[in-house]
C-alpha cells in the first residue's frame, strides 16, 4: 500500500477529473481503491491507471517498478509530457499485459521491453496528430525488440511508430484488411506483405508515401486495389502485386516513377495498354506483365538501357514487335513474351543482343519466316522458345551458330523442309529439343556413337516429324523424356533399346517415353521393367503384340499406362504393389482376356480406368468403390455379366463423371440408387473446368512437362451445334445389353439429357411422351421389339410383346425405372469435351487441326445410311 501512495504522490493528475486515484485514501479501506486488483497474499497484481489525465513523467526509480508481482498495467490514454519510456519496465518481470496506448509517450522503445518473457499482450498503438512525437523502433528495432518475447501473442502498434522505415511482416496469416495509417509513416521505405492473407481493397494513399522504394503484396489472392495517378519524382523502385486482384489501367503517370527498377503486376486483372510512358522508365531491370488482360502494341522501350527482363506472358496483346524496341536493350537478359496475342514477324536484332540468355515467344501469332540473323560474337544466349505460334518456312541455319543454347523449341509452328537431326551436334550443351507438330521431315540420327557431342541431351520432342526409324539414342545416357509420336517409324524397336545392359545404361533415368501413333510392331520384353524411374509409358496406336508384361503393372514409379488400340493378348496379370501410383490404366481396344486384377484396388490414385473393347469375361467390378479418386470407367465391348452397380454397398461413387457400360452381358435391374449418388455427373458450368484437371498428369513434381490424356465419346447420330449452349451436357448410353421393363415417364424430363441410347436391350412399352425424348432418333431405341410411341412410329395398340429368349437371363426382370433421379445423366461424358473447346485456346487449337476428317467422317456416314459410330477425340498433348 505505500508503495501505491508513494506513487501517487510523484503523478500529477486533475483531482477533478479522477475516478481512481482520487479514491487511493490511506485512512480507508485499500481494497476499494479505484484500478487496484490485490491476490490473496496482499500483492498488487494489477494496475488501471488508464484515462486519469495524468501529465508529468517517472524516471527508472519510481516506485510503480517495486511492483515485482504486477501482471497487468494499463496506462493508456494520459500525457506523459511526451516522455521516453523508462527502461525501468525492463523489472516488472511477471507482466502479461501492458498498455502504454496514446499514453504521451515518445522517443526509443527502450531494450528492456525484451525482458519481459511473460508478456502476451503489448499495446503501443496511438491516435495520430500531424506533428506529435511519437515512439521510435530504429535501435533496437522491432526484431530485436521481440525477440526474446515466446508467449507474446497480440501486438498492437496502430498508429504509431511513425519514424518506422522498414516493415516486413511476409508469410503470415493476417486475414484482414490493410490498415490505412500505413499511409501515415512518413519514413517508410519498404513494405513488405507478401503472403499475408490480405482482403479488401488497398489503401492508394499508401503508393504516394513519398520515401516508400519497395513494396511488396504478392501472392494475397483476395487484395483488390488500382494504381493511382502517381507524383512527379516518386521514389518507388519495387512494385510487385503479383497474384493478387489488383484490377484496371496501368496509369500514365508510371511514368513518373524514374527509379523503378524492378515491376511485377503478374497474374492480376488489368487491362488497358502499357502505357507508353513505361519507355521512359531508364532504370528498369524487370518487367513482369504476365497473366493479364492487356491490349494494344508494346510501347518503345527502346530507352530502356538498364532492361535485363521484360515477362509479358499470359496477356491478349496485339500489334508486331518492331526491331527498333530493342536498340537500347544492350543489358537484356530475359526476354518473356509468352502467352500473348502478339502478332507480326520476329525482329531478327534480338539475337544480336549481348547480354541476352533467354527468349521465351510461346503461344502467341507471330508469323512469317524465322529468317537468317547475325549471332554476335560470343553469344550467351541459352533458351530459344517460339513455340505454338505461326512461323514458317524452313530452321535457318543460324541456329546452329548459337553453341550455347541450352533450350530450343520450335514446336507447333508451320516450319517445313528437312531437318538433319545430326546438325544439331553443333549444339554440345543442348538438354532439350523440340520440333514436333511443324511440317518438317527428319532423319533418323541424333548422335554419332564415337563423338557423342549431344551427350547432355535430356529432353527430346519430335513428335509429327516424319520419321521413319528410331533415332540412335545410345549416346543419350542421361535421357529423360522421349517423344516420337505420330510419326511413321515401322519394324520392330531396335535391340539396343531392349538389351538388359542397354536399359541400364541408356534408360535408367528415362521418365517419359512416349511412342503413340505408329506401326511398331514385335512385343515388349521384360527388360523395360528395368527403367525403374519411368512415370509415363505410351505405346498406344501401334501394333505390338504378345502378353503384357507382368513387371510392367508393378512398376511402382509409373504412373501413367496407355498400351491401348494394339493387339496384345492374354489375361492382365500381375500384382498391383501397395504402393502402386498408377493414375491412368487404358489398355483399351486389344484382344486382352480373363479378369480384372483386383489388386487394382491399391492404386488409390487411379483416376482413369480404360478396358474398352476387349475380351475380359467378369461381373462388375464392385472393389473398384474403394478408389476414391476414380473419374472415367470405361468397361465397353466386354464380356461382363450380372448385375451393374454394387448392391450392398454404401459407397456413393462421388468423383466418377464418365462411365461407359455399353455392348455387355449386363442383365437385372438397374441400380436407380447407386447412379442417383454419382454426384460428380451433376457438375454444373463452373465446375466442369475445373475438373478436367483430372485429365492431366504432371511429370514430376516441379516439372513443366504433362501428360493429356485422350477422351473417347462415341455417338451414335449427329451432335447438334447447340450442345455447346447447354449448362450441363450429359449422356446416357445403355445400348447392348438385357436390361428389361418399362421407360421411365422422369426420363421426359431430363432437360440437360443431350445423348440417349437405349438400343438393343429388352425395353417394353410405350416409349414415354414429353418434349426431351422426342428428340431423339429412332436410332436411340432401335433393337427393342416391345417398344412403341413416337419416335420408332410403331403403335403401341399394334405392338406385341417380344417373345421369350431362352437365351437371355433377362426373363421376369423388370427395371423400376420410377427409381432413377435425373442424376443418371453422365454429365462429363461430353463436357469434358466440349467444354475445352470452349475455354481453353490450346485445346481449340488441337481440335480445330482435325474438324475436317471427322465431318468427312459423319458425312459418309450419313450418305451410307449406316449406324455407324463416330468417334471424336481429342489428341493428346504433351508439352
Amino acid at each position: 500500500m505505500s508503495l501505491l501512495l508513494q506513487l501517487k504522490s510523484t503523478l500529477k493528475h486533475n483531482v477533478a477529473a479522477s475516478s481512481k486515484l482520487v479514491s487511493w485514501n490511506p485512512s480507508g479501506d485499500c481494497c476499494s481503491w479505484g484500478g487496484v486488483t490485490w491476490d490473496s497474499s496482499g500483492h498488487v497484481v494489477g494496475l488501471d491507471l488508464s484515462s486519469e489525465l495524468i501529465s508529468g513523467g517517472f524516471n527508472s526509480s519510481s516506485s510503480l517498478f517495486s511492483l515485482q508481482h504486477l501482471q497487468r498495467l494499463n496506462l493508456a490514454n494520459n500525457s506523459f509530457n511526451d516522455s521516453q519510456i523508462p527502461s525501468g519496465f525492463g523489472k516488472l518481470g511477471n507482466l502479461i499485459y501492458l498498455n502504454l496506448s496514446s499514453a504521451g509517450f515518445s522517443g526509443q522503445i527502450p531494450i528492456e521491453i525484451s525482458r519481459l518473457t511473460r508478456l502476451v499482450t503489448i499495446d503501443f498503438s496511438i491516435l495520430y496528430f500531424l506533428g506529435l512525437p511519437t515512439l521510435k523502433l530504429e535501435n533496437p528495432n522491432l526484431r530485436k525488440l521481440l525477440q526474446n518475447l515466446r508467449e507474446l501473442r497480440e501486438l498492437h502498434l496502430n498508429g504509431k511508430l511513425r519514424s518506422l522505415s522498414s516493415i516486413r511482416l511476409d508469410n503470415n496469416n493476417f486475414s484482414a484488411p490493410v490498415p490505412e495509417f500505413l499511409a501515415n509513416f512518413l519514413n517508410l521505405t519498404l513494405l513488405r506483405l507478401s503472403s499475408c492473407g490480405l482482403h479488401g481493397t488497398f489503401p492508394e494513399k499508401i503508393f504516394q508515401v513519398p520515401t516508400l522504394q519497395i513494396l511488396d503484396l504478392s501472392n494475397d489472392k483476395l487484395l483488390q486495389g488500382s494504381l493511382p495517378k502517381f507524383p512527379q519524382n516518386g521514389s518507388l523502385g519495387t512494385l510487385v502485386l503479383s497474384d493478387t486482384k489488383f484490377s484496371g489501367k496501368v496509369p500514365y503517370s508510371i511514368g513518373n516513377l524514374k527509379r523503378l527498377t524492378r515491376i511485377e503486376l503478374a497474374g492480376c486483372d488489368f487491362s488497358g495498354p502499357i502505357p507508353n510512358s513505361m519507355a521512359d522508365l531508364t532504370q528498369l531491370v524487370y518487367l513482369d506483365l504476365s497473366n493479364n488482360k492487356f491490349s494494344g502494341s508494346i510501347p518503345p522501350f527502346s530507352l530502356s538501357k538498364n532492361l535485363t527482363r521484360i515477362n509479358l506472358s499470359h496477356n491478349y496483346l496485339t500489334g508486331p514487335i518492331s526491331s527498333s524496341h530493342w536498340d537500347g536493350l544492350v543489358n537484356l537478359v530475359t526476354l518473356d513474351l509468352r502467352d500473348n496475342s502478339l502478332n507480326g514477324s520476329l525482329p531478327m536484332l534480338l539475337f544480336s543482343l549481348p547480354s541476352l540468355q533467354k527468349i521465351q515467344l510461346s503461344n502467341n501469332k507471330f508469323s512469317g519466316p524465322l529468317s537468317k540473323f547475325s549471332v554476335v560474337p560470343f553469344s550467351v544466349l541459352e533458351t530459344l522458345d517460339s513455340s505454338s505460334n505461326n512461323l514458317e518456312g524452313p530452321i535457318p541455319v543460324s541456329v546452329f551458330d548459337l553453341h550455347c543454347l541450352n533450350i530450343l523449341d520450335l514446336s507447333s509452328n508451320k516450319f517445313n523442309g528437312t531437318v538433319e537431326l545430326s546438325s544439331f551436334q553443333k549444339l554440345g550443351n543442348l538438354s532439350t529439343l523440340s520440333l514436333s507438330y511443324n511440317f518438317l521431315s527428319t532423319n533418323a540420327s541424333v548422335g554419332n556413337p564415337t563423338s557423342p557431342l549431344l551427350s547432355n541431351l535430356t529432353t527430346l520432342k519430335l513428335a509429327s516429324c516424319k520419321l521413319s526409324t528410331l533415332p540412335d539414342l545410345s549416346t543419350q545416357s542421361r535421357l529423360t523424356h522421349l517423344d516420337l509420336s505420330d510419326n511413321q517409324i515401322r519394324g520392330s524397336i531396335p535391340n539396343w533399346i531392349w538389351k538388359i545392359d542397354d536399359i541400364g545404361t541408356y534408360m535408367s533415368f528415362t521418365i517419359f517415353f512416349s511412342l503413340p501413333k505408329n506401326n511398331i510392331t514385335g512385343s515388349i520384353p521384360r527388360s523395360i521393367c528395368n527403367a525403374t524411374y519411368l512415370q509415363v509409358l505410351d505405346f498406344s496406336d501401334n501394333d505390338f503384340s504378345g502378353e503384357i508384361p507382368s513387371c510392367l503393372i508393378q512398376n511402382e514409379a509409373l504412373a501413367v499406362l496407355n498400351l491401348g488400340r494394339n493387339k496384345f493378348v492374354g489375361t492382365i496379370h500381375g500384382e498391383l504393389l501397395h504402393k502402386c501410383l498408377l493414375r491412368t490404366l487404358d489398355l483399351s481396344e486389344n484382344l486382352l482376356q480373363g479378369n480384372i486384377p483386383e489388386s487394382l484396388v491399391n492404386c488409390k490414385e487411379l483416376e482413369i480406368l480404360n478396358l474398352g473393347n476387349n475380351q475380359i469375361d467378369d461381373i462388375f467390378p464392385c472393389w473398384l468403390k474403394n478408389i476414391s479418386s476414380l473419374r472415367v470407367l470405361v468397361l465397353r465391348a466386354n464380356k461382363f455379366h450380372g448385375t451393374i452397380g454394387c448392391p450392398k454397398s454404401n459407397s456413393t461413387w462421388a468423383t466418377l463423371q464418365i462411365v461407359d457400360l455399353a455392348f455387355n452381358n449386363f442383365s437385372g435391374k438397374l441400380p436407380a440408387k447407386c447412379l442417383s449418388t454419382w454426384t460428380a455427373m451433376m457438375a454444373g458450368e463452373n465446375e466442369v473446368q475445373s475438373k478436367l484437371k483430372i485429365l492431366q498428369f504432371r511429370v514430376q513434381q516441379f516439372s513443366q512437362l504433362y501428360y493429356q490424356d485422350t477422351v473417347r465419346v462415341i455417338s451414335k447420330g449427329q451432335i447438334q451445334s447447340s450442345i455447346g449452349n447447354l449448362r450441363q451436357l450429359e449422356s446416357l448410353d445403355l445400348s447392348q445389353n438385357r436390361l428389361s421393363g418399362e421407360i421411365p415417364t422422369q426420363l421426359a424430363n431430363l432437360n440437360f439429357l443431350s445423348v440417349l441410347n437405349l438400343s438393343f436391350n429388352q425395353l417394353v412399352g410405350r416409349i414415354p411422351t414429353g418434349n426431351q425424348l422426342q428428340t431423339f432418333s429412332p436410332n436411340s431405341f432401335v433393337g427393342n421389339r416391345g417398344l412403341c410411341g413416337f419416335p420408332v412410329n410403331v403403335s403401341c395398340e399394334d405392338a406385341t410383346p417380344p417373345a421369350s429368349d431362352d437365351g437371355h437371363s433377362g426373363s421376369g426382370m423388370e427395371i423400376k425405372w420410377e427409381y432413377i433421379a435425373p442424376e443418371i445423366g453422365f454429365v462429363t461424358g461430353l463436357g469434358i469435351v466440349i467444354w475445352p473447346l470452349v475455354l481453353c485456346r490450346r485445346w481449340r487449337k488441337c481440335y480445330y487441326k482435325h474438324v475436317d476428317r471427322i465431318l468427312s467422317r459423319i458425312l459418309q456416314g450419313r450418305a451410307s445410311g449406316g449406324r455407324r459410330a463416330h468417334r471424336i477425340r481429342l489428341r493428346r498433348r504433351r508439352m
